[in-house]
């Protein structure tokens, strides 16, 4: 084989060499291109999930606040709710408001006076004292409940019912006892409203209790307050008094005899005392039901033999 021949030969295997050596480095090129796109993809990806991750633990966070919260708000509710049964929407006002009408028509204010002489010889003269109280129906027949030392010396008792109607009390069906400062008497009335009676043994402190009665001598009125201390023993002047259910209720003049109820209407306490002085405050009392029932139910007694 001559030498052009060779030249022949080697001329396009050259070419068609240099040609696929041409193709391979453009692939490579377009690989290489292709892998560097796909690195850029991965990394935007791979910034995507950390941001992603990122998202999911911050609703995460939020999600357990959320349930942090909505425990609290189940914790205040059930707290609330303890309360007599009141929640935060306005219940409690609104109950307070059911308890006073239910109460008020049973809850009468009493007016008194005493009259005393002073003087001596034939240089005598009397003073008439008026005094203002609170008491409340027992019985549907007229019975009435109050403090013995609202009626104590009185000369002439007079009841007002809630709906404005006046009755004199006849001395005579007055009963009571006075260590333990309660009295009861008749008015001739019928077809009243009896209050019921609660049972002061189920109470606890911090339970919700409303004071009715004739305060300031101002007609009957309403205040709230809840239970401070119960079975408590205070003296007033030379009496001990026993059995007392100690209020934040506000207690002025003129709420003698009257009651302390629970959310539920009930008569859980009649209301004797406060405590008064410079810096005291919210420091009311009132005689435990179940202890003014038993005198109560042997004044009754009395006046039913009569």
């Amino acid at each position: 084989m001559n030498n052009t021949v060779i030249k022949w030969i080697f001329v396009p295997i050259t070419i068609i060499l240099i040609i696929i050596t041409l193709i391979g480095v453009s692939m490579l090129s377009a690989q290489e291109n292709q892998l560097e796109k796909a690195g850029a993809q991965i990394s935007s990806l791979e910034e995507q999930l950390s941001t992603a991750t990122a998202q999911i633990a911050s609703l995460q966070s939020d999600i357990d606040d959320l349930s942090s919260l909505a425990g609290s708000i189940a914790s205040l509710e059930a707290a609330i709710q303890n309360l007599g049964g009141q929640t935060s929407t306005g219940t409690t006002l609104e109950n307070i408001a059911h308890v006073v009408s239910t109460v008020r028509a049973g809850v009468v204010a009493i007016n008194t006076t005493a009259v005393y002489k002073y003087g001596w010889g034939s240089f005598t003269y009397d003073y008439v004292v008026e005094g203002a109280g609170s008491g409340w129906i027992i019985d549907e027949s007229g019975i009435i409940v109050t403090n013995y030392h609202v009626i104590e010396d009185a000369s002439t008792i007079k009841v007002t019912l809630d709906n404005g109607d006046i009755y004199d009390v006849a001395l005579e069906t007055v009963y009571y006892d006075e260590a333990a400062d309660i009295a009861i008497f008749k008015i001739d009335a019928g077809n009243l409203t009896a209050l019921k009676i609660g049972n002061a043994s189920t109470l606890t402190v911090g339970e919700w209790v409303v004071a009715m009665g004739n305060s300031l001598d101002m007609g009957v009125s309403a205040k709230e307050g809840i239970i401070s201390q119960l079975h408590i023993s205070i003296t007033v002047g030379q009496q001990s008094l026993y059995e007392l259910i100690e209020t934040s209720a506000a207690i002025n003049s003129g709420n003698s005899g009257g009651v302390l109820v629970n959310m539920s209407g009930e008569v859980i306490g009649i209301t004797n005392a406060k405590i008064s002085a410079v810096g005291v405050e919210g420091m009311g009392y009132a005689i435990n039901i179940n202890y003014a029932m038993s005198i109560i139910d042997e004044l009754s007694a009395e006046m039913a033999a009569a």
